[in-house]
């Protein structure tokens, strides 16, 4: 007989460090490997509780007084477009989608760093080297696709995402774009894009990462329809009229061996 059997992989927590969205606030993160047979179930089971992957590591925010970071998605069958989303996929109908494996290119490479040094020269990746960067886009135990587009009247890359796929959705892991094209709305854009290929694949959500209340960097996430939060072990609609407050509060977080023990496996057989 055949019994059903939890996947329960070791946590760790890494040392605080000075947090990129919040000023004045310490960053610290939950994570575990993400290796083995079973890679693909941990990851859209994790996902699905506010968990990312990098790499072969899923990660989730485990601030010691801060709970800001919540893992958003977008309700595919909810959304519609605003007028100002529908203005920016008509401005790029001249761009063309082509999905390959994870295999990083020196075009994806350049496009890369010219986005950083425009846009991030000051950020945690601005010193990625071309080998880090294939390490970011190749080292994948899951399924995985870069998402490129193309300028079809010049056939230059415009545009990357390496976008994951789970069990209920796709997970933008990283996306650049060329940044003298800034007024094209690339990133809404590419989020768009991505709405449709769940909408073609008959996948109920698309994840963007961690929505920051009160943060610049992470607000454009806010304006897109029928986006949810993962926030005290559930998922709920992103209500811009809640403040959010008692999620920065230095109580707002539980114990460490608290919020691993709350965390829900996949089951294997045995």
């Amino acid at each position: 007989m055949r019994h059903s059997l939890p996947i329960a992989p070791q946590f760790y927590v890494t040392a605080p460090q000075p947090c990129p969205y919040l000023e004045g606030r310490m960053e610290r993160k939950l994570f575990t490997a993400l290796q083995g047979d079973e890679a693909q179930k941990l990851n859209d089971t994790l996902s699905k509780q506010g968990f990312r992957r990098s790499q072969n590591v899923l990660y989730r925010p485990s601030c010691t007084d801060c709970a800001a970071c919540l893992s958003a998605r977008i309700d595919v069958k909810r959304f519609t477009a605003s007028r100002s989303q529908r203005r920016t996929l008509k401005k790029n109908a001249y761009l063309t989608r082509r999905a390959t494996s994870p295999w990083a290119t020196e075009d994806q490479y350049d496009l890369f760093r010219r986005y950083l040094d425009a846009r991030h020269a000051d950020g945690g990746m601005a010193d990625m080297d071309v080998f880090e960067f294939a390490a970011m886009v190749e080292e994948t135990p899951i399924r995985s696709r870069v998402i490129e587009y193309i300028d079809s009247t010049r056939d230059e890359l415009s545009a990357v995402c390496l976008t994951d796929m789970l069990d209920d959705g796709l997970s933008m892991v990283y996306s650049f774009y060329e940044p003298t094209l800034h007024k094209a709305s690339l990133g809404t854009w590419m989020i768009l894009d991505h709405i449709d290929i769940a909408r073609e694949a008959g996948l109920p959500y698309v994840y963007l990462g961690y929505w920051v209340p009160g943060s610049d960097k992470m607000g454009y996430k806010a304006q897109f329809d029928a986006v949810e939060i993962y926030r005290h072990g559930q998922w709920e609609p992103l209500s811009l009229d809640d403040s959010y407050d008692a999620d920065s509060h230095p109580l707002s977080t539980d114990p460490i061996a608290e919020q691993v023990a709350n965390i829900s496996f996949p089951d294997t057989r045995a």
